[in-house]
């Protein structure tokens, strides 16, 4: 063969060339599958969401810094939201009762200020981890982990 090197992995009589090209085609299809399903999970840790599904060349909606789209939210979220617009009913006694941001992660307010809703999270035998929170001026702040971290709500995207 002129101008190009031949890999011979095996005699052309057993096969093992086209079985071991077989199975190196296999192994690359998975580690692509890897490292997508890894690029998903950093996007999900890095910005405490899900990547959404959009149409293809369809940009995402974008927030402020540290902010996240009210788009962009689980659905439970964004039906949280809308049963906080209406007034309620809620599904937990404790949605509406005041959060007190005892550990300073939202900006500090007078007592009463901040009220805390349950977004329901399936699968959960109880409230789960998942929160609105808002504020007096009509500010909303969402959290997946239970108040460890939050991201103000933009309503525009």
């Amino acid at each position: 063969m002129s101008g190009g090197t031949l890999l011979i992995i095996g005699p052309p009589s057993t096969g093992k060339l086209e079985h071991m090209t077989s199975r190196l085609r296999v192994i690359a299809v998975a580690t692509m599958l890897a490292c997508a399903v890894a690029a998903a999970a950093v996007y999900a840790l890095t910005t405490r969401q899900a990547p959404a599904a959009r149409p293809a060349g369809q940009a995402l909606p974008t927030a402020a810094a540290g902010g996240v789209c009210r788009s962009v939210l689980p659905g439970q979220a964004q039906e949280t939201i809308r049963l906080i617009a209406r007034g309620g009913p809620f599904p937990y006694r404790t949605d509406g009762t005041v959060f007190d941001n005892r550990e300073g992660r939202l900006p500090e307010q007078p007592s009463g200020y901040y009220h805390e809703y349950t977004v329901v999270t399936p699968g959960a035998g109880d409230r789960g981890a998942r929160r609105v929170v808002t504020g007096r001026a009509g500010e909303e702040y969402w959290t997946q982990d239970h108040y460890a971290g939050f991201q103000r709500i933009d309503p525009a995207c």
